[in-house]
């Protein structure tokens, strides 16, 4: 999945990888995908109501090697 953003919250946990999430989806423009690499367990919960809540894509998740990818595009409206 191609990103124009990467969000490194690697080694981070609750509820820093969703509060630097929340930032950064921010400054994106309508449209824009950004990835979010973290290692917490707890944002495969997190990050899907996140973007439930406020709005966002989730495009894609993956885990792999204790690691969850996230692919999160910000809206048009």
């Amino acid at each position: 999945m191609k990103s124009e953003h990467t969000l490194d919250a690697r080694g981070l946990l609750c509820p820093e990888p969703v509060m630097m999430l929340h930032a950064a989806v921010r400054k994106l423009a309508p449209g824009e995908v950004l990835q979010l690499l973290a290692t917490d367990p707890s944002t495969q919960r997190d990050v899907p109501k996140f973007c439930q809540f406020l709005g966002y894509e989730l495009v894609q998740h993956a885990e792999a090697d204790d690691e969850f990818h996230f692919w999160i595009r910000k809206g048009e409206g």
